[in-house]
């Protein structure tokens, strides 16, 4: 196999670098980045025009457009690991998942596709139930909320016509009973912690996922890279991955 790494001086890229060389040592690594100082990488994707098996991103949204036009025209499954993508950028993943294979999701953690199946079950089961998403990151993390309590949040939303996402509750006033509340907390070292608390009068579901380290997000990202390259031209979703039924 031969698989691209874009953004691959970012702390996931090293990860699912360090994964690949202590699990499959014989994989050929192409590394771009912007950041790159040297030779033994590139700083633009256009720039390498050989073969690979599939790209996988852990960069910017905002290199989405240019990443979408390369894979499509050179016929190289897509995996975008990154969150945050505008309606511009989105359009560019559908109209590339017309020739190539692409999977775009907000979290590469299995356990976290899981959880996002169990709320939803959940909410369903409990429909009246007030519903509070707390998470929880490192202090350097850059989106609030995040793209992940977002994914869980519009899961939650799917069962629940009708219902509003609430970002933070800053102001006084009594909770509406269509809310969706999402509270961030940034602070130390936390790799990622989301919870889902549905909670009657009467008794209080609450559904966690903790990450311990970062090398599982890398480790989701080899399997979705895995699993893209058998498929067809589409776009695909982490939930495909796992034989859930």
């Amino acid at each position: 196999m031969k698989y691209i790494i874009h953004g691959a001086m970012g702390r996931m890229g090293h990860a699912l670098q360090k994964l690949i060389h202590d699990t499959a040592p014989d994989t050929d690594l192409i590394l771009v980045d912007p950041r790159a100082e040297d030779e033994s990488m590139y700083r633009k994707l256009e720039d390498y025009t050989g073969r690979a098996d599939c790209v996988i991103d852990f960069s910017h949204h905002s290199a989405t457009k240019a990443l979408a036009a390369w894979a499509a025209a050179h016929h190289t499954p897509l995996l975008i690991a990154t969150t945050g993508q505008t309606e511009e950028e989105l359009a560019a993943i559908s109209e590339a998942a017309g020739t190539i294979p692409v999977l775009l999701a907000s979290n590469m953690s299995m356990g976290i596709v899981v959880l996002n199946l169990l709320a939803q079950k959940a909410a369903k089961a409990f429909p009246t139930a007030d519903i509070e998403i707390v998470e929880i990151h490192h202090n350097r993390k850059l989106d609030v909320p995040s793209g992940t309590a977002l994914t869980l949040a519009k899961g939650i939303q799917a069962v629940r016509p009708g219902s509003r996402l609430v970002i933070g509750r800053h102001e006084n006033g009594k909770r509406d009973v269509r809310d969706i509340g999402i509270h961030s907390l940034r602070m130390g070292n936390v790799v990622g912690v989301h919870e889902i608390h549905i909670c009657t009068d009467t008794q209080t579901l609450t559904l966690r996922h903790e990450a311990h380290d970062r090398a599982l997000f890398a480790e989701g990202a080899l399997q979705a890279a895995q699993y893209l390259v058998t498929k067809a031209p589409g776009l695909y979703r982490v939930e495909d991955i796992l034989p859930l039924e």
